[in-house]
């Protein structure tokens, strides 16, 4: 039974009027919170990396698909780019709930009360309308047959724009990344916290089952707590007598063994957790930082008596002690001292050696022979070091003339893995969380790719101020707080070098945990 001509056009009329009230809604809401849309698309899993001209895209097209639906003499062409849109829209909400690594937050308003399920039919419902609008039309003699293709076309061309965008922006995210982070939901949760009462406490050492804390205040007290009961035991660490005079003491813990050091004097001491007893270990070598590596290998970072700019080194006791020091291994942009400053690590899993500069987007690796395996990127710009030195001829030396613009904090590395404490806000994010929580970046060491981003919330509006990384547990010191979080293993794979990710479920609402 073929329909009146004006029973079509009344068709036509409501289902343009539909997608004109649909397209003004959402254009108009995306206007009023443009900021917050463009954090959205930012933590979008498919179109992250190009959050920047789809948000602007995006809202233009509705707009004029919205304008051109008014008129007749243009509706088929609307109708056409509302169809398309439509199954763009659709295509997105498939490919996240399918092929996605995490399902985001998304939309305003009322369509934000859907789940990614009921939204997902919506589209669809919304996909066909625009079909029979366009079938309906009347448009320069267009056969059925004819509007089909249109309809073929169409649809090949939105899926193929989407699939091409998602590829594109995974590529771009994990090696190429435009300073986007991503954030999935919960990768990490609170398990216990305990009340320090000082905020002179730092973090020694992890063992999986005893967290192990120094203190500035008191150089030779260790103290450990049990993560499962919570038992706290103090340790002095016995000396020998006539001990050096100490001016930076650092303890760190490695079971079975623990150093107590001072690169100042300089000096290294070694002992077991069994009985706290140390005995001198070293003092041939200045340091301003070290790592153990073995029971007979320590890494180093060291000020060269040569050209008084940093390197990094080893030092080996397996009989005498033997020191080996790289002048090739960090790299001068100024000064070769404060442009070179970053966090010495050592990571076990690997056998690599992990440094972190504190202002400039670069990490290397190296081998135990001070051999460079890798130089990488953190995912900022800042590959130029952004600080002033100044000499003082009468002290002789070289001092800071401006302070420098911080790209990375502290950092862990586990497994496979680097974490770094971000100094600096990407784009899409924001700047409330930045008040409110510590950035942790995860990079995974043997590609150098950018895997995933975290918070580690303020504790009493103190910052996170360092964190060490063991298995799926990661323990924190914000403040006098002391906290255990564990990471989800969905998030990150510490037995392979393949990154998996698989988030949690299909509803567009964070998991309550």
């Amino acid at each position: 039974m073929s329909l009146s001509v004006t029973f079509r056009r009344n068709l036509v009329e409501l289902i343009s009027f539909l997608f004109i009230l649909l397209f003004v809604y959402a254009a108009v809401n995306k206007i009023l919170d443009f900021e917050n849309f463009q954090v959205q698309l930012g933590q979008s899993p498919l179109l992250s990396a190009f959050a920047g001209w789809v948000s602007f895209w995006v809202l233009i097209v509705e707009i004029i698909v919205a304008v051109f639906l008014i008129f007749n003499k243009y509706r088929f062409y609307a109708l056409t780019g509302s169809f398309m849109l439509m199954v763009m829209f659709t295509i997105y909400i498939i490919i996240i709930l399918n092929f996605s690594p995490f399902v985001p937050c998304s939309c305003g308003g009322i369509l934000e009360k859907m789940t990614w399920k009921q939204h997902l039919f919506f589209n669809i419902l919304f996909v066909f309308l625009a079909i029979a609008g366009m079938l309906l039309t009347e448009f320069r003699k267009f056969t059925i047959k004819r509007k089909f293709l249109v309809v073929s076309g169409g649809f090949f061309l939105s899926v193929s724009i989407i699939t091409i965008l998602f590829l594109l922006s995974e590529d771009m995210i994990h090696n190429r990344n435009n300073f986007v982070r991503r954030f999935p939901h919960h990768p990490v949760n609170l398990q216990k916290e305990f009340n320090l009462k000082y905020d002179s406490y730092y973090l020694a050492g992890l063992d999986g089952e005893k967290v192990y804390l120094g203190n500035v205040t008191a150089p030779r007290i260790v103290t450990t707590i049990d993560l499962n009961s919570g038992k706290e035991e103090i340790h002095t660490i016995e000396l020998p007598k006539n001990s050096f005079k100490f001016s930076g003491v650092k303890v760190i813990v490695k079971p079975p063994y623990f150093y107590l050091t001072d690169g100042t004097v300089p000096c290294v001491f070694r002992g077991r957790t069994s009985d706290w007893k140390a005995s001198l270990w070293s003092n041939d070598a200045y340091f301003t930082q070290m790592r153990p590596m073995d029971s007979v290998n320590v890494a180093i970072r060291a000020i060269s008596s040569l050209n008084h700019q940093n390197v990094i080194g080893t030092i080996n006791f397996e009989n005498r002690p033997k020191v080996s020091l790289s002048s090739t291994l960090l790299t001068k942009q100024i000064d070769g001292m404060f442009d070179t400053d970053g966090t010495l690590l050592y990571n076990r899993q690997l056998n690599q050696i992990v440094y972190t500069y504190f202002y400039r987007n670069e990490f290397f690796t190296a081998n135990k022979n001070l051999k460079l395996l890798n130089r990488f990127h953190t995912i900022d710009t800042n590959s130029r070091v952004k600080l002033k030195v100044a000499y003082i001829k009468s002290l002789q030396e070289i001092k800071m003339a401006s302070p420098p613009r911080d790209v990375n904090k502290t950092t862990a590395t586990y497994g496979n893995y680097l974490f770094v404490h971000a100094a600096l806000m990407g784009k899409y994010e924001p700047k409330e969380m930045w008040r409110k929580a510590s950035i942790i970046d995860v990079y995974n060491l043997l590609s150098g790719s950018y895997v995933f981003s975290f918070y580690l919330p303020n504790k009493s509006d103190f910052k996170m101020s360092e964190y060490i990384v063991e298995g799926d547990l990661l323990v924190a010191i914000t403040g006098n707080y002391l906290s255990i979080y564990k990471i989800k293993t969905t998030y990150y794979d510490n037995s392979t070098e393949k990154y998996t990710a698989q988030y949690q479920g299909t509803d567009r609402k964070p998991e309550k945990e």
